[in-house]
């Protein structure tokens, strides 16, 4: 009889320990991609507080391309209020959704200034504009890599959640809701490889 309730108890105690890790890594995964998100979030604030300096140099050779400019700074000023909304709610799939178009907007915007930038040779070839340039190629390569984790990050904790037997136990933890990916317009673009001819 005491043997079979010595069983009993190693047996709960090895199940209770279980379930407990199960939740540990839950968490654990839960604060990787909200982490991984945050490294998002620096890279993004960087790129929004370069632009307005892009402007503000564009401005002295563009002064005939003022909705343009207006239209960069509104467009930096909506992702920068989905990043912050973003920010509130990792992996919530709405804010990575605003977030995910607000910084369509904003690419589409500054593809249309550096358009309007080809018909401006001195600005171009000025030198704070040149490094303002290169600041921003970095920071969006910088962006790239930062959403690369934190899509991993959020693959590995819904991959985990939705196995079994964390499945069972993931909404008596608080786990309901699978995280989202964020993804970009432009990541969602196949690119062709360019093609040579002789």
């Amino acid at each position: 009889m005491a043997i079979s309730s010595i069983v009993i108890l190693v047996i709960l105690a090895a199940l209770v320990f279980y379930v407990i890790g199960i939740y540990n890594k839950l968490v654990a995964l839960r604060n990787r991609y909200q982490n991984a998100f945050a490294q998002i979030e620096v890279q993004l604030k960087r790129r929004y507080d370069l632009i307005p300096n892009l402007v503000e140099t564009a401005k002295a050779y563009m002064a005939h391309e003022r909705d343009t400019l207006e239209a960069v700074i509104a467009a930096r000023n909506a992702a920068s209020a989905g990043l912050k909304v973003a920010a509130a709610q990792p992996g919530d799939a709405g804010s990575m959704a605003q977030l995910a178009g607000a910084e369509q907007q904003l690419s589409g915007a500054m593809s249309r200034l550096n358009v309007t930038m080809e018909a401006y040779p001195d600005l171009k070839a000025s030198q704070n504009m040149q490094q303002l340039s290169e600041e921003l190629s970095s920071t969006e390569n910088k962006v790239a890599f930062a959403r690369q984790a934190f899509n991993d990050a959020v693959m590995a904790y819904n991959t985990y959640k939705q196995s079994f037997p964390p499945v069972a136990l993931a909404n008596t933890f608080g786990h309901s809701q699978d995280a989202s990916l964020l993804v970009f317009e432009d990541s969602a673009q196949i690119q062709a490889a360019p093609k040579v001819s002789f």
